[in-house]
């Protein structure tokens, strides 16, 4: 679980940005923050997203284009376990609670942040990596997928690390592997997650990670629908 200690201090101003940008899960410009939020990132606030790794800005052109990154996806998620900034006034204090149980809803609905906020009706397209079709295979795929997570699991239910599903599948195809995963997220008795705090990832999780929306999965669970 995520302690407070892995969300960074910020601003209410620089938490608004984040909120905004992961809503809207895609690039936004300066006019776009103030025409949708009423409010720009500069200065300051911009600078010091940029410098923890949350945000990506384009310079290049006017006016500036904001996005998050991995981090930012991360911290936005986790967001509502760290304490209100001490100048927090009552939007913020209510937005972090509006986190708090959007948080909760998408655990029980086992959906992403990504997935949840994903552009689907003409909007801008998410900056995700782009998922192969579905294959003919992913159907025995799954089938191999289940059976390294029985041999693997303590009890039925129990999580499981994706690096030791994979190195169980070393002789199938990757992309097979992950089409059958994410394919396998939709069923009612499999959930796949990110790990909240990545520090304690290795080298081997994060290339065994999965993508699904816009967030690399790194554990695996299989318990009775």
């Amino acid at each position: 679980m995520t302690s407070p200690a892995d969300v960074p201090s910020l601003t209410p101003n620089q938490i608004n940005a984040l909120v905004v940008l992961m809503v809207e899960a895609r690039r936004l410009t300066n006019v776009e923050l103030r025409e949708l939020a009423g409010f720009t990132l500069t200065g300051k606030d911009n600078k010091r997203l940029v410098d923890l790794g949350l945000v990506v800005t384009d310079r290049q052109h006017r006016p500036f284009a904001h996005e998050l990154t991995d981090e930012g996806w991360r911290v936005v998620r986790q967001l509502h376990t760290a304490a209100p900034p001490k100048a927090a006034g009552s939007a913020t204090r209510s937005l972090l609670t509006v986190l708090t149980n959007l948080h909760r809803s998408l655990d029980r609905l086992r959906l992403s942040h990504g997935d949840f906020f994903k552009q689907t009706d003409g909007g801008a397209p998410v900056a995700a990596t782009p998922e192969p079709p579905a294959r003919a295979p992913a159907v025995d795929v799954e089938a191999l997928v289940r059976a390294a997570y029985r041999d693997l699991a303590a009890a039925p239910g129990a999580w499981v690390g994706l690096a030791d599903v994979r190195d169980r599948l070393a002789d199938t195809d990757r992309s097979a592997v992950d089409t059958a995963l994410r394919a396998m997220v939709e069923r009612a008795d499999v959930r796949i997650i990110p790990v909240a705090n990545t520090k304690s990832l290795t080298a081997r999780d994060r290339a065994a990670a999965v993508r699904i929306g816009n967030e690399d999965n790194h554990a695996l669970a299989i318990g009775p629908a």
